[in-house]
């Protein structure tokens, strides 16, 4: 069953649990090597929760993320699928049909691949927002013919920051990829990969061996931390985080 929901600058935030497991064998590594610079007990294994977040606004259905998609889908490889994500939206009352937005964070597999299922998209009403630099991104050629495209003109292309809603808005934080996004939502941030484990919470200067540029996924993990009064964040165990 999904968290209980948060509200911040009248937005309810739920939080929707997705998937938990390791990585699969293909791209783990032990914590020390993940983290360069963290303390780890020997032999400390990485159970990830793979979170989405659903806010209703009161007059918009947004979804943040959609998770590691079914069997077929590109995080197939290595994540912990299917994923749960109907699931927890048919839980709290949602429908794919009630989603008008969708906010992709990045265009890595764990975070796009219930987007679209059967080469359709699954959330057919949604416009779905995503930063121009993502598109240009090497890194991301699976996931644009995979997942880009047969979104087709349900794409909505920003650059850097943008207001969206009342009270929700997209900033522009590149690092992890060169287009990743987070949502702000009054004093919390929806923070997609900013960061990944709680020992950048206590030190976030501990980079992530997955991070695309790992100079500027330092200068946007401060800059996150330093704003935030909140975190809802994609990969830690509980979804919401309070920074300060």
């Amino acid at each position: 069953m999904p968290y209980e929901p948060m509200t911040f600058a009248g937005v309810e935030v739920t939080p929707l649990c997705d998937a938990v497991g390791p990585m699969g064998p293909s791209i783990a590594r032990p914590l020390p090597e993940l983290f360069p610079g963290g303390s780890f007990a020997d032999g400390e294994e990485w159970i990830l929760h793979f979170h989405c977040f659903l806010l209703r606004t009161g007059s918009h259905t947004i979804l943040v993320d959609t998770g590691v998609g079914d069997l077929t889908g590109p995080a197939a490889g290595w994540a912990p699928i299917p994923g749960r994500l109907l699931q927890e939206l048919d839980a709290v009352g949602v429908a794919p049909a009630d989603v008008d937005t969708v906010i992709l964070t990045h265009l890595h597999s764990d975070h796009v691949s219930g987007c679209v299922a059967d080469g359709a998209p699954v959330f057919a009403n949604a416009r779905h927002v995503l930063q121009e630099a993502e598109l240009d991104w090497p890194g991301g050629g699976l996931m644009r013919d995979r997942i880009v495209k047969p979104l087709g003109d349900q794409l909505q292309i920003v650059h850097g920051s943008r207001d969206l809603f009342e009270n929700v808005r997209v900033a522009h934080t590149p690092g992890h990829t060169p287009g990743h996004q987070v949502v702000l939502v009054g004093d919390l941030i929806v923070s997609g990969d900013v960061l990944h484990h709680p020992v950048q919470l206590a030190d976030p200067t501990i980079g992530y061996h997955y991070d695309d540029d790992a100079e500027r996924a330092l200068t946007s993990r401060q800059v996150v931390l330093g704003r935030a009064t909140y975190l809802a964040t994609s990969h830690l165990a509980e979804p919401f985080t309070k920074v300060r």
